[in-house]
């Protein structure tokens, strides 16, 4: 992906903690925090290091004294959720946004994320990859897979989302900390939106961009993170309620 280089909507103050779970991501770490930091929403950097083994931790002490980057490291691999765990736990800003460690999704559109909760119209928000925006065409069987994942949790939340997989989640921070969240790895994904569903939150959708890498360019989701977010939903969506 070729990322864009200009800002976001200047006239947002900043007011964005970017929460980065990253894991054997070298080739792209450096490029996605600069491209981040050079967002006019963003306030605050938080960079989860959940024990890469390629070079990453080392890659990032590059932007060790940037007073906006925190990094940490886990001392072994526990999987995404669980980076995000301590992500969350260390974010200050009136907004927290989940940003991928690849260059899947654009920063440049925080602005666009950011506008519902702005206007206090949402407690959180959805990027969502199959409503308007650009995206790279890849595999058929990933898209029917998130459909069908899709279509189970708004069955099981009575939501209407059109994609729960999407990294994109923007939350009012005090909303955020309302969530006691349990998974390690992708079931995250599932888990928190049954989550945000049991509290009524306000849950708005924006298009987003979307370019899309495939497993030789580092893709790491797979089928079995499929089944265990079938699980996900049911456990939470439908026994915890």
């Amino acid at each position: 992906m070729e990322l864009k280089q200009i800002s976001g909507n200047r006239d947002i103050d900043p007011c964005l903690s970017v929460v980065v779970p990253v894991y054997n991501e070298v080739r792209t770490i450096q490029q996605i925090v600069s491209h981040v930091l050079s967002q006019q929403p963003v306030l605050e950097l938080i960079v989860v290091d959940d024990h890469s083994t390629d070079g990453t931790w080392e890659a990032l002490q590059a932007f060790a004294r940037e007073s906006r980057v925190k990094l940490f490291r886990h001392e072994s691999n526990r999987g995404k959720g669980a980076a995000l765990r301590t992500g969350f736990g260390h974010a200050t800003s009136d907004y927290v946004i989940v940003q991928d460690a690849d260059l899947e999704y654009d920063p440049t559109e925080y602005y666009l994320l950011l506008q519902p909760l702005l206007t206090h119209k949402a407690d959180v928000v959805f990027g969502t990859r199959f409503s308007g925006g650009t995206h790279r065409v890849l595999y058929y069987w990933h898209s029917v897979g998130n459909k069908i994942l899709t279509t189970f949790c708004n069955m099981a939340t009575n939501l209407c989302l059109t994609d729960i997989e999407t990294c994109y989640k923007v939350f009012r921070r005090e909303a955020l900390q309302r969530i006691r969240l349990e998974e390690d790895r992708f079931g995250f994904e599932p888990e928190i939106t049954a989550k945000v569903a049991r509290l009524k939150l306000r849950v708005y959708e924006v298009p987003i961009s979307y370019y899309g890498r495939t497993y030789a360019e580092g893709k790491k989701v797979t089928f079995r993170d499929g089944f265990r977010a079938l699980y996900c939903i049911t456990k939470y969506g439908i026994f915890r309620q």
